[in-house]
């Protein structure tokens, strides 16, 4: 089998790292050889991008990195993130499903920016041209209130995002993602319900996919 890449994306609480938990776990018993990752990924930009939304880190004014500057950061870590890990999996004909990619750059940035439009989104599409595409990416499609829902029953401290009049935002971004790269393969998934009936739908996208 050829190696694949494969991404899942949504707003925060929308399901992204339980069902890319999720369908690893079912590759992996299928014998698939497979590897699930995040972004920002674990890597040394990553690593300081999550202590960025986590408000461990702010600038000198005591406030977070603009949105440009974390669209630069972003795909920094994310042309790291190919280099060191996605690329030779995939090339050793592995699978490799990531917790989010550039399109969450797309849509979180320009959402941010003030700006929106797609001279804004085009910029940041730019910063990723070098960035391997995917060959399939699900969007897990929830409504901003239910997300809201998921994200207080954590019980954690709310991130740099996590705002729900940017969570509405970015919900109606990525109903729109596939206008933003017409190239790619994307599909939304609804994503209410309970995690199993997910599941179940995202898998069967994924098959439906790359079989027959």
């Amino acid at each position: 089998m050829p190696g694949r890449f494969i991404v899942l994306e949504g707003i925060d609480g929308a399901g992204t790292t339980t069902q890319t938990a999720m369908l690893g776990a079912r590759l992996a018993r299928a014998g698939v050889h497979v590897r699930t990752t995040r972004e920002p990924s674990d890597g040394p930009i990553g690593v300081i991008i999550r202590q960025v939304l986590g408000g461990r880190i702010v600038g000198a004014a005591g406030q977070a990195p603009g949105w440009a500057t974390m669209a630069l950061l972003f795909a920094a870590d994310r042309m790291d993130h190919v280099e060191a890990e996605i690329a030779p999996f995939v090339a050793s004909g592995g699978v490799v499903v990531s917790d989010r990619y550039d399109a969450s750059s797309l849509a979180y940035q320009s959402v941010t920016s003030g700006r929106g439009g797609e001279a804004t989104v085009e910029w940041i599409r730019s910063l990723n041209r070098h960035a391997r595409r995917p060959d399939l990416t699900i969007v897990l499609d929830v409504p901003a209130d239910v997300a809201a829902s998921r994200r207080a029953k954590r019980g954690q401290a709310a991130e740099l995002y996590d705002q729900n009049e940017v969570q509405r935002a970015l919900a109606a971004f990525y109903k729109e993602l596939a206008r933003h790269v017409p190239d790619d393969r994307v599909v939304l998934v609804d994503a209410s319900g309970d995690v199993d009936e997910v599941h179940a739908r995202v898998a069967a996208v994924y098959d439906a996919s790359f079989e027959g």
